[in-house]
C-alpha cells in the first residue's frame, strides 16, 4: 500500500465521515488496486455504524466510470478533515503551501472520548425543570420565545409548523413552574413520535422568520453523521462557547453556540467561521442550520420514546470573542516568546557559512542583474563550486555539499552541456559531480506556491545544502510590483529553507534603464521586497571599459599568444617575465626565434585572441548583506562561459547612470563626451603633479606616486597605462619621449 495513502487513512476516522465520504474511500481504495479488507479494517474503527459484510456488498457495486474516483479523493477528504499533509501525502499540481494556519486544534489521535450520559427510560427527570433551565440560559426575561409543538406530513417525513411566539421567557417560566411537570398545559399537546422544537434566538412576537429575530445571539451546530460520544469530545476540545447542549433524542447533539453578532451581516460571517473551524477539526455538521431562525430540539420533550435532554449549559469559553481569540492563538503556528536571559549564557550556534562572508546555510540569497550579464552561468559556477568545495568567482570560499539546480528556462540538453562547458572553462575535474542534482522544469513550471510543496517532498531526504532556482520570473506568483503579493511569494522560499534546512538562491532581472545612480539593492525589477527579503543580495552592474583598457586587453592577448607559440617550440628561455608584459618586445622575440610559417600561425592566433579578449564584458558585483559586513565591490570579466576576477583594470570605472537617477544636469555633466574629456584631463594633471613631486626624490616609482596621490599602487599603474604618456618598467615610471616605442 502507498505509504502516503496509509498515513491519510491513519489520520482519517470513519466516525467523522459522512456516508458519501465513506463510500468515496471505498471507491478510491478499489481504484488504487487495494483489497476490500483494507476498507473493512478501516471501517471497523467506527463501532456504532460498522456492519460486517456491508463493505463487501458495496465493493461489488463499484464498477468504475469514465471519471473514476481515485486515491486523490481520499487525500482530499483527509485534508478537509484537518490533515495538514505534513505526514508526507502525495501532493499534486494543484496543492498550495501557505503560511496561515489550518485552524485545527483537535488531534483525532489524542481525542478524549467520554461516555456521554444519555438518559434512558430509567433516568429520572423533570421535563419542566429541563425547559426552565434552558430558557434561563438562553433568554432575557423580556425576550419573546418562538417554539413549535405541531407538525405536518411533507412527502415522507413530518415537519414543524409555524408554531407560537406570543409569550416571553418570563411568562413561560412562570407558567412552567406551576404546571406540575405537564408541559402540555403550557405549550399545548405535541406528537410524542415527533417531539417539539424551539427557536434559540429571541423574536419580536410577530413570527419566527429571519426578519423577526431581534438579536443574533446564538448559532446551531448539529452533527448526525458521527458517534454521539465523539461529537461531545470534539465540541468540548474545541471549547466552543456553549449556551446549551441538548441531546436530540435520536442520533445528534444540538450545540447552541454564543456568537453575539451585532447584525445579520456579521452573524453570517461568524457562523461561516464557526462552521469552518468545526469542519477542520473533524466535526461533520449539518450545513442547513446556518440561519438565525432555525429550530432546535426542545429539552424536556419525549421523542419516539427517547428524551430530548438538556445535557449542560454555559460551558467552554465565556463568549464568542474569547473563543475566537483562543482559536487564533492556538492555531497560529507561531513560536512562543522567549526571555533573552534564558539564552544569554548559552547562545545557540550560528548556521555555518555556505558562501564565506556572504551567506549562511539555511538562508536566502538573490543574484540580480541585467539581461546577458551571465547570471545563469554565475549560478552554475556557484553550483559547481559548492559541489567541489572551491571558491566562487575566485573570491568567495564555499562549503562543500549537495546542491539542487532547478532549471526553469533551458531545455535539458542545453542545461547539461552548459554545466560541462563551465566545468571545462573553470579547469576543474568533476571529482564530485555527483553532488549536483538537476530538476529540468522548462515547460512544466508552476507558480512558486504550488511548486514549493513538490520541491519539499522531492528534496526531503536529499540532504541538500543549497537549492538554486533559475530564473524566478518563471514561477512568480502575482504582480511583481505589489509589495504584499511579493511578500507572499518570497515566503515560499522561507518555507523551503525551514522545511529542508538548506539555503535557497535565486536570480532576478534589473528594472529598465541605467542603474549606476541607484543603490545596488534598488536595481532589481519590481517591488522593493526583492531587495529587503533575502539575507544576502548580490547585484551585478555592467561597466564600460575605456579604449585604453580595451587596448591593454589586446596587448595581453597578443603576449599570451606569443608565449604559447614560443613555449610550443621549447623556447621558454627566449623571453623574461618582464618581456612577457610587452607586446612589442614579444613580437620582436618571436620574429627572431620563429619560422615564417610559425609567425603566420601566430598572427592568426593573435587576431583570434584579441577578438575574444575585446568581446569580454565587464561587471561589478556589490553586496547587501544581513549577516556579514559589506565587502568591497568585486570586478569581473564575463569571458564566456565563466566569470573571471579582474586584476585592477576596472577599478576606476563607474556604471552608467541615466537622467532619472542622477538628474539631468548631473548625468549630462558626467557622461557627455565633454565630461569624459574633462575627467581624463583632470587625471592627467594629477599624474603630472605626482610625477613631478616624486622626481624631486630621484627615481620615480609606482609606490612613490601612489603614496603621494593616496591611492593603491595598482590604481596608479592602471591610470598611468590609460594615460599613455608614461612608460612602466617593473615598478619604475618615466615619461615617454617623442618617438618612444615600448
Amino acid at each position: 500500500m502507498n505509504e502516503d495513502l496509509r498515513q491519510a487513512l491513519d489520520f482519517l476516522s470513519p466516525a467523522s465521515c459522512t456516508y458519501q465520504e465513506w463510500l468515496t474511500v471505498g471507491m478510491g481504495l478499489k481504484q488504487a488496486g487495494l483489497p476490500v479488507t483494507m476498507w473493512e479494517q478501516w471501517s471497523a474503527q467506527d463501532g456504532s455504524r460498522y456492519h460486517k459484510g456491508e463493505c463487501s456488498r458495496k465493493w461489488e457495486s463499484f464498477r468504475g466510470s469514465a471519471s473514476p474516483v481515485t486515491e486523490n479523493s481520499i487525500f482530499k477528504i483527509a485534508r478537509d478533515h484537518g490533515w495538514s499533509g505534513s505526514e508526507g501525502h502525495a501532493l499534486d499540481w494543484d496543492d498550495v503551501i501557505d503560511a496561515p494556519t489550518d485552524g485545527r486544534v483537535v488531534d483525532p489521535h489524542w481525542l478524549d472520548v467520554p461516555d456521554l450520559a444519555i438518559p434512558d427510560d430509567n433516568t429520572p427527570w423533570n421535563p419542566a425543570a429541563q425547559l426552565i433551565e434552558y430558557l434561563r440560559a438562553l433568554y432575557e426575561p423580556s425576550d419573546h420565545v418562538a417554539y413549535v409543538t405541531e407538525s405536518f406530513m411533507d412527502k415522507d417525513r413530518r415537519r414543524p409548523t409555524k408554531g407560537h411566539w406570543d409569550r416571553t421567557a418570563e411568562q413561560l417560566i412562570a407558567e412552567l413552574e406551576k404546571c406540575g411537570g405537564e408541559l402540555g398545559k403550557v405549550l399545548g399537546d405535541y406528537d410524542p413520535e415527533v417531539g417539539a422544537w424551539i427557536c434559540f434566538n429571541p423574536v419580536n412576537g410577530q413570527g419566527r422568520r429571519d426578519a423577526d429575530i431581534t438579536e443574533y445571539r446564538y448559532a446551531l451546530v448539529e452533527s448526525d453523521e458521527q458517534d454521539l460520544n465523539r461529537q461531545a469530545a470534539i465540541l468540548h476540545q474545541l471549547e466552543l462557547p456553549l449556551a446549551a447542549l441538548v441531546y436530540s433524542g435520536k442520533k445528534s447533539l444540538h450545540a447552541i453556540v454564543k456568537v453575539d453578532a451585532p447584525d445579520y451581516t456579521e452573524y453570517r460571517k461568524r457562523v461561516d467561521y464557526l462552521y469552518e473551524v468545526c469542519k477542520k477539526n473533524g466535526l461533520v455538521i449539518d450545513q442547513q442550520n446556518r440561519n438565525p431562525s432555525r429550530l432546535s430540539r426542545m429539552p424536556g420533550i419525549t421523542r419516539n420514546g427517547q428524551k430530548q435532554f438538556l445535557l449542560e449549559t454555559n460551558t467552554g469559553k465565556s463568549c464568542w470573542q474569547e473563543w475566537r481569540d483562543w482559536i487564533e492563538s492556538a492555531t497560529d503556528d507561531l513560536p512562543e516568546t522567549e526571555s533573552l536571559s534564558d539564552s544569554w549564557d548559552a547562545m545557540p550556534e550560528l548556521a555555518p557559512p555556505l558562501i564565506a562572508g556572504v551567506l549562511r546555510q539555511g538562508h536566502k540569497m538573490l543574484l540580480a542583474g541585467p539581461s546577458k550579464a551571465g547570471k545563469s552561468f554565475a549560478l552554475i559556477e556557484l553550483c559547481i563550486c559548492i559541489a567541489e568545495g572551491v571558491p566562487w568567482l575566485g573570491r568567495f570560499d564555499c562549503a562543500q555539499g549537495k546542491v539542487l539546480y532547478i532549471n526553469l528556462e533551458l531545455d535539458r540538453a542545453s542545461c547539461l552541456h552548459r554545466f560541462r562547458d563551465v566545468y571545462d572553462a573553470l579547469g576543474l575535474p568533476p571529482g564530485h559531480v555527483g553532488n549536483i542534482d538537476l530538476w529540468n522544469l522548462r515547460g512544466a513550471s508552476v507558480p512558486m506556491d504550488k511548486l514549493a510543496p513538490k520541491l519539499i517532498r522531492r528534496a526531503a531526504k536529499k540532504d541538500y545544502i543549497a537549492i538554486i532556482l533559475d530564473p524566478i520570473y518563471k514561477v512568480i506568483t502575482g504582480d511583481e510590483n505589489s509589495a504584499d503579493q511579493m511578500a507572499k511569494f518570497c515566503n515560499q522560499f522561507d518555507l523551503v529553507c525551514r522545511e529542508l534546512g538548506c539555503a535557497v538562491i535565486y536570480c532576478h532581472h534589473h528594472s529598465k534603464g541605467a542603474q549606476g545612480g541607484k543603490r545596488s539593492m534598488d536595481r532589481a525589477s519590481g517591488s522593493g521586497v526583492f531587495a529587503r527579503d533575502p539575507d544576502a543580495m548580490l547585484d551585478m552592474t555592467e561597466l564600460e571599459p575605456t579604449d585604453a583598457i580595451r587596448e591593454q586587453l589586446r596587448n595581453r592577448a597578443a603576449c599570451a599568444a606569443c608565449t604559447v607559440a614560443l613555449d610550443r617550440r621549447g623556447l621558454e628561455d627566449a623571453y623574461t617575465r618582464e618581456d612577457a608584459l610587452s607586446r612589442a618586445r614579444m613580437l620582436e622575440i618571436c620574429k627572431e626565434n620563429l619560422s615564417l610559417s610559425d609567425r603566420r600561425a601566430l598572427d592568426t592566433a593573435i587576431e583570434q585572441a584579441s577578438q575574444k579578449a575585446t568581446a569580454r564584458t565587464a561587471w561589478r558585483i556589490e553586496g547587501t548583506l544581513r549577516e556579514f559586513a559589506r565587502f568591497d565591490p568585486v570586478n569581473l570579466w564575463f569571458d564566456y562561459p565563466v566569470h573571471k576576477l579582474d586584476d585592477g583594470l576596472l577599478e576606476d570605472l563607474q556604471p552608467e547612470s541615466d537622467y532619472k537617477t542622477l538628474g539631468a544636469r548631473g548625468a549630462a555633466k558626467r557622461w557627455s563626451d565633454k565630461g569624459r574629456e574633462d575627467q581624463a584631463k583632470k587625471r592627467s594633471r594629477e599624474l603630472d603633479s605626482a610625477f613631478e613631486a616624486c622626481t624631486m626624490d630621484g627615481e620615480v616609482t609606482v609606490y612613490a606616486m601612489a603614496q603621494y596621490m593616496d591611492l593603491k599602487p595598482r590604481t596608479v599603474k592602471n591610470r598611468l597605462k590609460a594615460d599613455g604618456g608614461y612608460w612602466i618598467d617593473g615598478e619604475k615610471v618615466g615619461r615617454k619621449e617623442p618617438g618612444y616605442k615600448g
